[in-house]
């Protein structure tokens, strides 16, 4: 049976894969290349999640790619219209037709003689995975498991009559019309989910264990939609993507010099939405701004469906789930006919494919990122992770033009093999800078980050952009080569027991 070759091998057609596709077709016009895509639709987060009133927490002038201008009035866009923004790119640049709908890849070893992937897909429902090869694997899975969120294990669960849901697994034809529902979680899920089902509910409550912090922010950007009327629409979105991505960095910076400044700025801002009287400890984190994310809301939307009583927030422990709702350890019941656990991600490196080099399984959580794009000794492989203190896809584009700057030196150079390589001691941290209970949970199934360059994550687009467009590809610390390298010593590659 013949073996499909391609030179690279995209997985996943969501923000990032659709990116990287467009960036792979400009830069290396003369590459072979498909995007796997194992649901059967585009869009990847922006298709699965469907739940009322998903929309992007950061501006659309940011989290739209730095090629196709977001043209839309709304600067935070709901789920719906980010989807038709990533298909129309797909579609407009014939992205759509190298899509393989379906397809799941399953297992990927590393050939240092062949310098090649070798890979196991599963196509459909065969019962016999598709065999491929490709030169480089370019992974933009993101970082969660699509088959279900997390959910904590609550007490007494199956006492409770009315449905549990998950937002990541929300059911279409639900009917939650004069239905008392109960929102538990307090992140960006949370606050969007709590304003959006009042549309219908009789109440909604929103049952954190504790606050985060939370910035209203206007939905449409007046300057810039004031400014189409007179400039070309790429210029209007350079000059915003420009003006919010300093905005981004200087807010981030300022939270991490002066966190008690920028601590009482914003919750200064909360007290002026919600006005006086309304209890601030629910809006007040133990936590420093930035360490976990700053959630934001459109228009203040969730103050304003506090302020009109249409919504509740408590600040309590759950001791369990009793049949009509939940107990607190307080000992107080809150009543609902609908649970939502809006309790985070299960996050999942690569889409769960497992990673081998020439046989030997490769431990994800034993290696260190390179430039957070590359893996310390895994040859030929890059993957989008995007920022944790700015828009995803400043990131991916940046990761994208990157990896083909690095396949078009391989090709000048004559070498088919390019594999980061330390020379010496790097203390690893964790990867993600972020105390968010998902990534600290998932932190013994991540990558590391070092101490120093290019292994430090700076979460800097300002440094990135320095560093990857326009750095050295050549470094030092990235190996070249065509025949089979020596035998690592890195214990990520470790052989098969028994």
């Amino acid at each position: 049976m013949s073996v499909e070759h391609l030179d690279v091998l995209i997985v996943g057609a969501g923000l990032s894969g659709v990116g990287a596709a467009y960036h792979l077709m400009k830069h290396c016009p003369g590459k072979t290349f498909a995007l796997l895509e194992g649901r059967e639709a585009m869009g990847g987060t922006w298709d699965l999640f469907r739940y009322p009133g998903i929309r992007s927490d950061s501006d659309m002038y940011t989290l739209g790619y730095n090629f196709k201008p977001w043209s839309d009035p709304k600067a935070i866009a709901d789920g719906p219209s980010i989807r038709r923004y990533i298909v129309e790119t797909a579609r407009e640049n014939g992205i759509d037709q190298k899509i393989r709908y379906r397809h799941r890849l399953l297992k990927a070893d590393w050939c240092s003689d062949s310098a090649r992937w070798q890979l196991s897909v599963q196509r459909g429902d065969d019962p016999e995975p598709l065999r491929m090869s490709a030169q480089f694997l370019f992974m933009c899975t993101g970082y969660y498991r699509y088959e279900a969120g997390y959910t904590p294990e609550f007490k007494g669960r199956e006492e409770f009559k009315g449905p549990v849901i998950h937002p990541q697994l929300w059911p279409q034809d639900l009917d939650y019309a004069d239905k008392r529902i109960l929102v538990i979680g307090s992140g960006a899920t949370a606050v969007t989910l709590v304003p959006a089902l009042t549309d219908k509910a009789r109440h909604v409550s929103m049952l954190q264990r504790s606050p985060s912090y939370v910035i209203s922010l206007p939905q449409k950007d007046p300057l810039t939609n004031f400014l189409r009327r007179f400039l070309p629409e790429s210029w209007v979105y350079r000059q915003a993507r420009a003006r919010n991505v300093t905005m981004q960095m200087i807010f981030f910076q300022l939270s991490k010099i002066f966190p008690g400044l920028v601590r009482k700025a914003l919750l200064g801002l909360v007290r002026r939405q919600l006005g006086e009287g309304f209890d601030m400890r629910h809006f007040s984190p133990r936590y420093k701004p930035w360490d976990e994310r700053v959630c934001c809301v459109p228009d203040g939307d969730l103050f304003k469906a506090l302020r009109q009583g249409k919504a509740s927030v408590v600040t309590e422990h759950i001791d369990s789930f009793c049949d009509k709702g939940i107990r607190l350890k307080s000992g107080e019941v809150l009543e609902a006919d609908i649970i939502v656990t809006a309790t985070g991600l299960d996050l999942q490196m690569f889409g769960g494919a497992e990673l081998s080099v020439d046989g030997r399984p490769f431990q994800i959580n034993q290696s260190m990122g390179y430039r957070g794009i590359m893996l310390r000794d895994l040859p030929n492989l890059a993957a989008v992770i995007g920022y944790t203190n700015a828009s995803w896809t400043l990131k991916a584009d940046l990761s994208s033009e990157y990896f083909c700057r690095l396949i078009k030196h391989m090709d000048a150079i004559g070498m088919r093999q390019c594999t980061p390589r330390s020379h010496a001691e790097v203390q690893p941290e964790p990867f993600l800078n972020l105390n968010s209970g998902y990534i600290q949970r998932a932190a013994e199934r991540m990558p590391k980050q070092g101490d120093r360059m290019p292994w430090k994550l700076y979460q800097n687009y300002a440094l990135d952009l320095l560093l990857l467009r326009h750095g050295k590809v050549e470094d030092g610390y990235l190996v070249f080569s065509s025949a089979k390298p020596g035998v690592s010593d890195n214990p990520a590659l470790n052989a098969v027991e028994g």
